[in-house]
């Protein structure tokens, strides 16, 4: 009897055992810890001394749908768009004014804006407000004709305050905006026969949103916030609103902390609405749009019930 000794002792087919995993072990970030355990303190901190003031912090649910607080909401709203809405269209006249080849009006729109942009928005406001100590009547010939004082309402005194001061910013931005978008852009337009203002609305204006609404949106924002400083020529905004009750109902801190709140939500409602604005007008400059609030929201409750499921 032979033996074969061509054979292998163990099985022909195992493969090669390969390379052992990886154990990653992650880098650990102290700094990370620290400074999260000092915000934490900070902020206990902030929380027990207001804790230790006389506060009725009852009183501000008590008044914050109070009809005089939502009067001078509604009014601080109206007043930010359309002073927003003078600004916007005052910003492109100046803008397309300071583009122009035309020395004159180019040289308009720049004293215009570095008057306006050079002096503080309340120094401007306590200006128009106080016109009528200079002119005892306001003469437009055939058209108006009044005495001053009846003329200048504290309404229109700060509509003019914000409304031109914003204009000065908003010139600006928009010019920014026209600036960005390529020259080759309103040289093929004229190629084609459109005429300089044609260009404008249909070409250059639809592609230097992307650039404005940004800087538009934090000008929104700004407005709304601005508007308190109305309340030093008597027009009964919120913050002027929150003060007399304060100081009728003996609670003038509770109702700047209440003022306060309903200029942070104010915000936050603007925010979203600036976030979609944004996403809308980033369709033909990136490929996929950035994700909604509900849309991330929708795909973690996905993601965690794929989880479960899987565990399960």
């Amino acid at each position: 009897m032979t033996v074969d000794t061509d054979k292998t002792t163990g099985p022909a087919d195992t493969p090669p055992a390969g390379p052992e995993a990886i154990k990653a072990i992650p880098v650990r970030h102290y700094g990370r810890y620290v400074s999260a355990v000092l915000a934490i303190a900070i902020l206990g901190g902030v929380v027990y001394a207001f804790s230790q003031g006389k506060i009725n912090w009852g009183a501000i649910p008590d008044y914050f749908f109070n009809d005089r607080i939502l009067s001078g909401v509604g009014k601080t709203l109206l007043l930010t768009v359309l002073s927003m809405v003078i600004g916007i269209l005052g910003g492109i006249m100046l803008a397309v004014m300071r583009l122009s080849k035309n020395p004159v009006t180019s040289a308009i729109a720049w004293f215009y804006i570095w008057f306006f942009r050079g002096t503080p928005v309340l120094v401007q406001l306590i200006v128009w407000f106080n016109l009528g100590l200079v002119f005892e009547y306001i003469n437009l010939g055939p058209f108006y004709k009044d005495e001053w004082s009846d003329f200048m309402t504290p309404f229109l005194t700060a509509l003019l305050g914000l409304g031109l001061n914003e204009a000065a910013y908003m010139a600006e931005i928009c010019r920014a905006g026209l600036l960005a978008v390529d020259e080759g852009q309103t040289e093929a337009a004229h190629a084609l026969g459109m005429s300089h203002s044609k260009t404008l609305r249909r070409i250059v204006i639809p592609q230097a949103m992307r650039v404005i609404v940004p800087p538009t949106g934090n000008e929104v924002i700004n407005m709304l916030k601005t508007t308190s400083l109305v309340s030093v020529v008597q027009y009964s905004e919120l913050l002027r609103v929150a003060q007399d009750i304060g100081q009728t109902s003996g609670a003038p801190a509770e109702m700047l902390f209440l003022a306060a709140a309903w200029y942070l939500l104010l915000t936050s409602i603007f925010s979203v609405g600036q976030y979609y604005l944004e996403r809308y007008y980033a369709r033909g400059a990136t490929r996929q749009l950035a994700p909604t609030p509900l849309q991330k929201i929708r795909a973690n409750l996905l993601s965690l019930g794929r989880e479960k499921g899987g565990l399960a």
